[in-house]
């Protein structure tokens, strides 16, 4: 089987080092294969992603000197999918609305005597909105109050689950960890769980390489394959790149990007150099 990998940044900012050390082993590891390596912008978040982000990712990417096969595949694009996909776990009665704010999360956590945390360090959802009746949500959606979608993981989870990490072998799944985790955002059609997953089965990837602080998420991405009947891609997460402080690199921190990099003379050759890959 050939290898399929495949870099999904959101165009959010433009991309630092740390987005150059991930694409950079995707499509090392597609091209010493022979294999194909992609490109998809996730770019579901509508007030956060801006379309000069999206030219900005293309072109560094090009500079750097990385090719992709086939179209960018962009998800603001397929919204129907991912709509088509909530509408079938709902058939199935394993979403339910949830109209909390994250304010009321906030009070119903400091509520209580001990709030768990799931694998991720996120706080776990305490499920308030999973004990609503049924006429209570009709009457609260028919009075458009706004809503999130949320998986009700105890009828989600039915058996064992795992998956298979480079270097680590097998590794065991528990998704219920994480609670009740959100598939749809009140202010976004779906969730990166749902449309990740989604679109590495449909690409046909093979292998996800990504950095080792998404781990922790491939728990709930195989629940989605074994609820969908999607294959699994074998995983390889990666090392995150720091900064001076051991910090990793990332867009809120305003980590040096490529653009500043071109910009300030540096080139390509010592971009590559700089990332040992």
């Amino acid at each position: 089987m050939s290898i399929v990998t495949r870099f999904a940044p959101s165009p959010t900012g433009h991309l630092h080092l740390g987005h150059a050390f991930s694409a950079t082993i995707a499509w090392r590891r597609a091209r010493e294969a022979g294999g194909r390596f992609l490109l998809r912008l996730e770019d579901i978040d509508p007030s956060r992603c801006r379309p000069e982000f999206a030219t900005a990712i293309l072109e560094d990417l090009a500079w750097l000197g990385l090719d992709w096969d086939g179209d960018v595949r962009v998800q603001s694009g397929h919204l129907p999918e991912y709509q088509a996909l909530l509408d079938a776990l709902s058939e199935r009665g394993l979403l339910y609305p949830c109209f909390c704010t994250r304010a009321d999360i906030a009070r119903e956590i400091e509520a209580s005597a001990n709030a768990p945390h799931a694998p991720d360090g996120s706080l776990i959802y305490p499920g308030t909105c999973r004990a609503l009746s049924a006429d209570e949500r009709d009457a609260r959606i028919a009075a458009g109050e706004r809503f999130a979608l949320r998986l009700h993981m105890q009828r989600a989870v039915q058996g064992p689950l795992s998956f298979e990490e480079e270097g680590d072998g097998t590794i065991v799944c528990n998704p219920a960890a994480f609670g009740d985790v959100v598939l749809a955002r009140k202010d976004a059609p779906a969730s990166y769980h749902l449309c990740v997953t989604h679109d590495d089965a449909l690409q046909g990837v093979t292998l996800v390489t990504r950095g080792q602080d998404l781990q922790p998420a491939t728990h709930i991405h195989r629940l989605l394959q074994a609820l969908m009947g999607w294959p699994a891609p074998q995983y390889a997460h990666h090392r995150l790149l720091t900064d001076a402080a051991g910090r990793r690199l990332a867009k809120r921190d305003r980590a040096a990007t490529l653009r500043d990099l071109h910009t300030g003379g540096v080139s390509a050759g010592d971009v590559r150099a700089m990332l040992g890959v």
